[in-house]
């Protein structure tokens, strides 16, 4: 092989490099990080009111480990823990112009009680195969926001995710919502 020739096969074994490097890796810290985008309400016909919502969310996280898998309901995800739900949301009435934290309660004709209705909810398992497991998207959740039991009505809703190192990201708010 020629010097020349060499040259030029060592430029094109650089220039490939070059190129492959170029592709951007995404890097986001390893606590998630969440963003409000949207939030509407869903009317229903039947009922002739309000009584569901979409939130729409942004999220990143540099490690990935965002979500659940069906089984994982051992400790720290059992049922009872607090991290049994990885989406966790709360739900605010404006009662005579002051925001509170209320529980949505609806009847249970089975037991003949009234049960706690949580819109907290379990994302499934998002992490990305490869080697960059740094993740990035929108998040949908559809739940039930009227509360039968209430004559308040405006709501304002607070968002968090944690990831399955139990890290806890930002918390977004909703703007005040009128059902």
């Amino acid at each position: 092989m020629r010097l020349s020739s060499k040259i030029q096969l060592f430029l094109v074994i650089l220039l490939i490099a070059g190129f492959g490097s170029c592709k951007k890796v995404e890097k986001f810290p390893d606590i998630p990080r969440i963003e409000y985008m949207s939030f509407t309400s869903l009317y229903n016909p039947d009922l002739e009111i309000f009584d569901r919502g979409v939130l729409r969310f942004s999220f990143e996280d540099g490690d990935g480990d965002i979500g659940l898998n069906n089984g994982d309901t051992l400790p720290p995800f059992n049922p009872s823990s607090k991290y049994h739900y990885n989406l966790i949301i709360t739900y605010f009435e404006m009662q005579n112009g002051e925001l509170k934290e209320v529980p949505i309660l609806w009847f249970n004709p089975q037991t003949e009680q009234y049960d706690t209705l949580t819109l907290s909810a379990r994302i499934p398992n998002l992490t990305p195969q490869g080697i960059n497991k740094a993740i990035s998207g929108e998040i949908q959740d559809t739940m039930f926001i009227y509360n039968f039991n209430s004559v308040y009505d405006t709501i304002k809703l607070e968002a968090f995710i944690v990831d399955r190192a139990l890290n806890e990201s930002n918390t977004i708010s909703t703007p005040l919502i009128v059902r």
